[in-house]
């Protein structure tokens, strides 16, 4: 079986991280995710998925994410039930987050996080933080040599190309 959930969407409220009475951290939010077809005339409607993080998810996302920001986020879907103080039942279904991404879109204030920056699963970075931004390179003493033309056969068919 397989219970899988892929999401990208824009946080809709400000986080607020918890810690469980054990000490474990928690961290609750929704995400707004517009769906990707509309009726004709009538404005694209969205989705108001309520997910949940724990541990390192939950510190990363509270650190690293804010309201309005898009995020991408995998997971597992769950379901649960639980009786208001009325005797009234609920239901409740949640995306449990196992691992988080940067969507690219730069943070206002200018971070230059790009979207091949992920957390998540066992991809533990130093800290439980994104990696740390590339240092950058004098290359006043490198030339990019990219070789002679006289280095190259011409093609004169495509007979035996592979592709």
């Amino acid at each position: 079986m397989l219970n899988r959930v892929i999401l990208m969407g824009r946080i809709t409220q400000d986080l607020d991280l918890r810690q469980t009475p054990s000490g474990v951290s928690v961290l609750t939010f929704n995400i707004a995710v517009d769906r990707n077809f509309s009726k004709q005339g009538e404005e694209r409607q969205t989705d108001f998925i309520t997910c949940v993080a724990w541990r390192q998810q939950a510190e990363f996302i509270s650190r690293y994410f804010s309201k309005g920001r898009m995020i991408a986020i995998e997971g597992n879907l769950r379901t649960r039930t639980y009786d208001d103080k009325n005797g009234s039942k609920h239901y409740v279904t949640e995306v449990y987050v196992d691992s988080v991404s940067f969507t690219g879109e730069p943070k206002q204030g200018g971070s230059s996080y790009s979207q091949n920056n992920s957390y998540g699963g066992n991809d533990y970075r130093s800290n439980n933080a994104p990696a740390a931004q590339p240092r950058q390179q004098d290359n006043s003493n490198e030339s990019l040599s990219i070789g002679d033309i006289a280095d190259y056969e011409e093609v004169l068919s495509d007979d035996g190309v592979p592709f």
